[in-house]
């Protein structure tokens, strides 16, 4: 902010006659209002927040505040007078003060390590404090940390009657997930606490895990029902009959209606995936597809030449 900035009491709202506990319960008020995980769409809280950091660097220490009232140092906390040695490093910058005798001394770089300043001042410290509920005026829980998504492919039978699995997070951090019984593919499981740290000693995030069920050779899944191409013989769909069918839990016989066309679904209930503890069975649903035989069979030609001879129609009509 260099010369321009304004007086820290001014910056504040404080006069000058305020105590320790009024200056830091200002400087509160004020972090928290502009602090910059709040103010995200406003251009302009990040340079209030780092006033107000700025003015409660020398109003909040106690040694500092004595100078800037007795003229001593500016507003920046640079001795007034000798601006032009600059800034030693990081946070850095000239000090005056009077050795014995009167003879002065000068420190440079009054910032502590890593540009953090010195007299006991500590801005996390504060936002710790400020997030956290701790200190004087601490109302708002400090913010929970990011929640982290993962993916995990199981077999249809591991879905149907559910394992443990390892999942690999963003983080590089492997976790092994339980997946329940009747699970459905595109579901999440939440694994609390697994995601980032919370900052200023906020609760950590959750492990978002999105569960895919691998491709199977017979079975589609759709949600909780299950999808069944099941081929049929001309014969069983002009006369219609029992026709063994393939079920998660093993073969079961279908009461196939005569003259079922190919695409003719049929439902068997509670077949798709089983009930969990909130959810209902799905359902298996069987599409018959009219198959002939691999090789040509001439009595089957000669009975389709009488029959288009003799009976013809026409699916195509409509």
């Amino acid at each position: 902010m260099g010369s321009l900035m304004r007086d820290p009491y001014t910056i504040l709202g404080v006069t000058k006659s305020a105590g320790a506990d009024e200056i830091k319960k200002a400087y509160r008020k004020l972090a928290k209002r502009f602090h910059p995980d709040q103010n995200k769409t406003d251009p302009k809280a990040k340079d209030k927040f780092a006033e107000a950091n700025s003015a409660y660097e020398i109003l909040g220490d106690e040694k500092k505040k004595g100078q800037f009232d007795r003229g001593e140092i500016d507003a920046e906390g640079k001795p007034r007078g000798f601006e032009g040695f600059g800034a030693g490093g990081p946070g850095g910058g000239a000090r005056r003060h009077a050795g014995p005798g009167g003879a002065q001394h000068f420190e440079f770089g009054f910032g502590g390590a890593g540009g953090a300043p010195r007299g006991g001042f500590d801005p996390g410290e504060i936002f710790s404090d400020l997030f956290s509920g701790r200190g004087r005026g601490g109302q708002r829980p400090a913010p929970k940390g990011e929640d982290l998504a993962g993916t995990v492919t199981v077999s249809l039978p591991e879905a149907v009657n559910g394992t443990n699995s390892r999942v690999l997070l963003p983080s590089g951090r492997q976790l092994e997930v339980k997946i329940p019984a009747g699970m459905e593919d595109g579901k999440q499981i939440r694994l609390k606490g697994q995601g980032q740290p919370g900052p200023f000693g906020g609760d950590p995030g959750d492990a978002l895990i999105t569960v895919r069920i691998a491709p199977h050779p017979q079975f589609k899944v759709e949600g909780r029902d299950i999808r069944l191409d099941l081929p049929i013989t001309l014969y069983e769909a002009v006369l219609g009959g029992k026709v063994e069918a393939p079920t998660l839990t093993g073969a079961v016989e279908l009461n196939l209606p005569a003259g079922s066309n190919s695409g003719r679904t049929l439902r068997l209930r509670g077949k798709g995936l089983p009930a969990t503890a909130m959810l209902s069975a799905g359902d298996l649903m069987v599409t018959v597809k009219i198959l002939l035989p691999e090789q040509p069979d001439t009595e089957l030609q000669a009975l389709m030449t009488r029959w288009r001879d003799l009976k013809p129609y026409s699916p195509r009509q409509s």
